[in-house]
């Protein structure tokens, strides 16, 4: 086996990503600390070709060095907007007819690998702060609250993990491919 190199890979052009079709899932980020969590959320948002990421209240925006490291250029092509509040972005869109889950630690939640995405519905996953994870009243809010397994000492991975995590399962799920 011999490894490719970049330009053996046949990536898309950013103006060619803009236009191509998303698979049917929007992250939000609901009071990220890091910027190397966000820069790395936007580079696994490029990889699964998310259709949106909301930013919210603390999260920092682009442009910003910290982010744009770990980004590697992934904010030119993935769309994304800003809120101050995050039940702002849940609201509109609910309003619109997507499918809120919060990625979560809850006493009625749902084991990831067990929820079945629906191939016809939009979903918004919502990821929480590194510390105190998702806020209770975006969780009130939403449909569906999803757990990803875990069975070390530790009570949760890091954000960017959870994110990778969850888009695969999404892709894997729904036969997204691109």
């Amino acid at each position: 086996m011999r490894k490719l190199k970049n330009e053996e890979l046949n990536r898309l052009s950013v103006e060619d990503y803009k236009s191509s079709r998303k698979s049917k899932l929007i992250l939000i980020l609901d009071n990220i600390r890091s910027l190397n969590n966000i820069g790395s959320v936007f580079r696994t948002a490029d990889a699964f070709r998310i259709q949106k990421i909301y930013l919210c209240s603390i999260t920092a925006q682009p442009p910003h060095r910290d982010i744009q490291k770990t980004a590697l250029g992934a904010t030119d092509s993935v769309e994304w907007a800003y809120d101050k509040e995050t039940l702002n972005v849940v609201e509109k869109l609910k309003q619109n007819g997507i499918k809120i889950l919060s990625i979560e630690q809850a006493d009625e939640s749902c084991m990831l690998q067990d929820f079945k995405f629906e191939s016809d519905e939009t979903y918004a996953m919502i990821f929480g702060n590194e510390v105190k994870g998702v806020q209770q009243a975006v969780i009130d809010q939403s449909d569906e609250v999803l757990e990803i397994p875990q069975f070390g000492t530790k009570h949760s991975v890091n954000i960017s993990v959870s994110v990778g995590i969850c888009c695969w399962q999404f892709v894997q799920s729904s036969n997204f491919r691109g």
